[in-house]
């Protein structure tokens, strides 16, 4: 794995960003010391950026609601979650029947979409519902996908970090239904390149000119290169140092938090 940086080593070649939200510009409703104006500085200097999250708890106006009250400057607009991707998917076909699984926050933002029982359901949309899951339910899930349905996924991410501790992210689930059904997940948040190229092309930016600073080295870092983008992992978050020594994947940079990116760019 490459060395582990200090703030005087610089990244060159930079012209934009996209940053991942949970576990680096914020862990549940405390924002990371220094992330604000770590962005404020970015913003400055000139550099066009966009939160890209795979948070499927809450609707995009909760999100920037969320982010405005932690003291960031950052627009609706610069803002994709994977579940706008979902959006998207499914209006590209037509607004098919479809079971959502997500909470009641999120469906706010699925108002146009035609939501039936899981047994009617053309597509299963699976996102974070908590402690809703059950056995019940993704035995529906599993009868109606061995029926011929669809399976679209938010992510697949196996854990994330949040203010108690460490907790199960739903790519558990997705996994056993694809499993058990034989059916294999369309997922449209991170790592999906289909994702960072959105956010890429919203921005305005080539991938080998962006970076994507993210704690999650599957999601974030691996899913960023593959797409072209550099690496950048921050150690706040869900970062574990045994996890990444086990991993095959090799961040470009590694950094103590994301208050440490002005520097590196040689702001």
């Amino acid at each position: 794995m490459n060395s582990e940086l200090g703030t005087s080593d610089s990244i060159t070649g930079v012209k934009g960003i996209l940053f991942d939200l949970d576990g680096v510009l914020c862990v549940g409703s405390r924002a990371i010391e220094g992330a604000p104006d770590a962005i404020r500085r970015i913003r400055a200097e000139g550099y066009p950026f966009r939160i890209i999250t795979n948070t499927s708890t809450q609707a995009l106006a909760s999100l920037h609601e969320k982010l405005r009250k932690l003291g960031f400057d950052i627009g609706p607009a610069e803002i994709l979650s994977a579940p706008q991707a979902v959006l998207g998917y499914l209006k590209r076909r037509g607004s098919p029947l479809c079971a959502l699984l997500l909470t009641e926050d999120v469906k706010r933002d699925f108002a146009g979409v035609a939501e039936v029982d899981i047994e009617q359901a053309e597509y299963i949309v699976v996102g974070d519902i908590g402690e809703n899951w059950s056995y019940g339910l993704l035995n529906r899930a599993f009868n109606r996908l061995m029926q011929g349905a669809g399976l679209v996924a938010v992510h697949k991410s196996r854990f994330w970090q949040t203010e108690t501790g460490l907790r199960m992210d739903i790519g558990g689930f997705v996994a056993a239904l694809e499993y058990c059904s034989g059916v294999e997940a369309t997922l449209m948040g991170k790592p999906s390149p289909d994702f960072f190229r959105i956010a890429l092309e919203d921005m305005g930016v080539n991938a080998g000119e962006a970076a994507i600073v993210g704690d999650d080295i599957d999601s974030d870092i691996g899913g960023g290169q593959k797409a072209g983008l550099t690496g950048i992992l921050v150690k706040t978050g869900k970062y574990r140092d045994r996890y990444v020594q086990t991993s095959s994947i090799r961040p470009d940079r590694i950094i103590d938090s994301v208050n440490e990116l002005p520097a590196l760019l040689g702001l």
